[in-house]
């Protein structure tokens, strides 16, 4: 399906976006792990997320929906029931991963599938630490899904992330829940903490010292679960208006996790105008509205610590670093090769036909501004943030930009080209 985006637009209003796809994977899984009724509001209808309601489904778990609110009936992890299918994780690796971390205790046999995508993406991180624990994973060339996952008693073990990865955290947190002994987990840079923060929420014992992470074996308690507006959706919109002055969005009831506002960070020294408003916090994750007004943008370098937390919102960094004066570097982001797409690649590729300055690196990309790019037609690679990201750009661009594989952007915002347009204004 292609899309169409006319720029340059005046961008101005006030928006919700869907829930933190991120918090939803996990309130699934805990409520699944947890024993008794959990009361899911704000669950992202993103595609990734119905792909791992529909793995804990096959897995023996009652999901019901009602109105707004999902119930998950959990039975804690004994209450899982050897799947009679494959369980499929379509696009998400995500659902892939933490599903490892789950099935790693579990004793019997099941085998996790993905679409072509997926199938390319690297699993040996994640199995690596779960065999470690006493979890048997076979991999097509011990690297690439299927994943087939024999899973039984496990040990808890000390274990160093060689990369940080909230995903690969998780896993191993998950399987530590069901291991005997105490699992810690050390980063080498911060990454997602939203499964600590909801494994804390429903009971579990679990100790939080700077990179590291204790947890002992828990029995967990159904809690009600409210998941904030995905922080990773609000920053396209953000991204449209940052770089225009003049411009102006509110995007209400947004996730602002320390763990993800790298981008946020990005923005402001950059120079963009961002202000978090009505702050409060809804089970253990910290929420506000944020105000973005454009302004005149300056490039800027990132590389280091921040990396990890903006990760997902790097490919918007290069749009916004075409209109940004002088130059901006990003660095050691080489994470973003083994994403749905070689993300620096289908980013440099898509700007250089827009006529903007790229040079590719191995682990990021330099860009020169300001630009004036031009409307033409992009790829959207099959993956929904090269595809959102090159909207935005459109937006920057003078005439009608068109952007196949656009319906992408459902993996995790659907809605997203409706919502960017009711902020587009002809002036």
């Amino acid at each position: 399906m292609e899309m169409r985006v006319r720029g340059p637009k005046a961008i101005r209003g006030e928006a919700r976006v869907p829930g933190d796809k991120s918090i939803s994977h996990r309130a699934l899984i805990l409520g699944a792990l947890a024993h008794g009724e959990t009361e899911i509001r704000g669950l992202s209808p993103a595609r990734d997320v119905r792909s791992t309601e529909g793995c804990l489904r096959a897995l023996g778990v009652e999901i019901r929906k009602e109105g707004g609110v999902v119930h998950v009936i959990g039975r804690g992890p004994e209450g899982l029931a050897p799947p009679k299918v494959l369980l499929d994780c379509g696009n998400s690796g995500t659902t892939m991963r933490l599903l490892c971390g789950i099935l790693a205790g579990r004793p019997f046999e099941s085998v996790l599938v993905g679409d072509e995508s997926l199938s390319r993406r690297p699993m040996r991180r994640v199995a690596e630490p779960l065999r470690l624990m006493g979890a048997r994973i076979q991999a097509r060339e011990g690297e690439h899904p299927p994943l087939r996952v024999r899973g039984g008693r496990l040990r808890g073990i000390r274990y160093r992330l060689p990369v940080a990865s909230a995903q690969v955290k998780s896993a191993v947190l998950l399987a530590g829940l069901q291991a005997e002994g105490e699992t810690v987990v050390e980063e080498p840079a911060p990454s997602r903490d939203h499964t600590e923060r909801m494994l804390a929420y429903l009971g579990a014992k679990l100790e939080r010292d700077g990179l590291r992470v204790r947890l002992v074996p828990t029995e967990l308690g159904a809690r009600d679960i409210t998941v904030p507006g995905d922080l990773s959706s609000a920053a396209f919109l953000m991204a449209a208006a940052a770089a225009r002055p003049g411009a102006e969005v509110l995007i209400r009831g947004v996730g602002v996790n320390p763990t993800r506002t790298g981008f946020l960070e990005a923005l402001r020294e950059m120079g963009a105008d961002v202000t978090l408003l009505n702050g409060h916090e809804v089970n253990g994750e910290p929420v506000a509205d944020i105000l973005v007004r454009g302004r005149e943008l300056r490039g800027i370098e990132l590389s280091g610590d921040i990396i990890p937390r903006m990760i997902d919102e790097l490919p918007l960094v290069f749009v916004l670093a075409t209109q940004a004066i002088g130059t901006t570097v990003v660095r050691g982001a080489e994470e973003l090769r083994v994403k749905e797409s070689d993300r620096i690649a289908a980013m440099g590729e898509n700007l250089r036909r827009m006529g903007a300055s790229v040079e590719e690196h191995p682990d990021g990309m330099s860009i020169r501004g300001p630009q004036r790019l031009r409307a033409v037609r992009l790829s959207g690679f099959r993956d929904h943030r090269v595809v959102m990201a090159c909207a935005v750009a459109g937006l920057y661009a003078e005439g009608e930009t068109v952007i196949g594989d656009a319906e992408w952007a459902d993996v995790s915002f659907p809605g997203f080209f409706d919502l960017l347009e009711g902020l587009a204004h002809d002036r």
